[in-house]
């Protein structure tokens, strides 16, 4: 099944919390990086979450520098416990970034990041995601987004039916994408797909390059 990133566990009296998805997936997502990410630079994540998914990034590629973000006063308070135990130098403070937001904190990166945000947020915020990547990538940069989508033609797994149904439920704005909507927005911010990796539990990696 899809990784169910909305339920997130948080220890009594600890900052830290911890999302059981991240230890199944981080893996298969550093050996996507591995083969797109650049040798130096800046790597802007998107709703970092919990912070344990930058952690492990900025430990496997030490060359580039990592920059977590959200916009959730709790989610930056457990990036920054996790980044103080791990005392990591090419880890940066987390800082506040709305994806749906008109501006954004960070400038420029070489690439950017979003991990299970699309399908657990309003469709304006992938709309936000694809401007801010336009605005902050260079020509040559990298957007790569992981989670589940629905794809034309493919049957769904009947684990990503009931997840999407969950959702819904839950926020009638949340539910998963098409890939086939996702790439034809973002091709309107001159970001084109370059590969779409499958990856464990019925997830999609999908790569973007900034065209121009």
């Amino acid at each position: 099944m899809s990784d169910p990133q909305p339920f997130l566990f948080e220890p009594e009296g600890e900052t830290k919390r911890y999302a059981p998805a991240t230890e199944r997936n981080r893996d298969a997502i550093i050996a996507v990086l591995e083969r797109v990410l650049p040798n130096s630079g800046t790597v802007l994540e998107i709703a970092s979450g919990t912070g344990e998914h930058v952690v492990a990034f900025a430990r496997a590629f030490p060359s580039v520098v990592w920059q977590p973000s959200d916009p959730d006063p709790s989610a930056l308070a457990s990036i920054e416990a996790w980044r103080a135990e791990v005392a990591l130098p090419n880890l940066n403070a987390a800082v506040h970034i709305d994806a749906a937001a008109d501006t954004w904190c960070v400038a420029k990166a070489a690439a950017i990041l979003c991990i299970n945000m699309i399908h657990i947020s309003p469709w304006i915020a992938a709309m936000g995601l694809f401007a801010g990547a336009a605005r902050t990538l260079d020509t040559g940069g990298i957007l790569l987004l992981y989670g589940p989508y629905l794809r034309a033609g493919i049957e769904t797994a009947p684990s990503n039916m009931a997840f999407n149904r969950s959702l819904r439920e839950r926020n009638p704005e949340w539910g998963l994408r098409s890939v086939e909507s996702v790439v034809a927005h973002a091709a309107k911010e001159a970001l084109a797909l370059e590969d779409i990796t499958e990856m464990p539990a019925n997830n999609l990696t999908l790569i973007f390059r900034k065209t121009g």
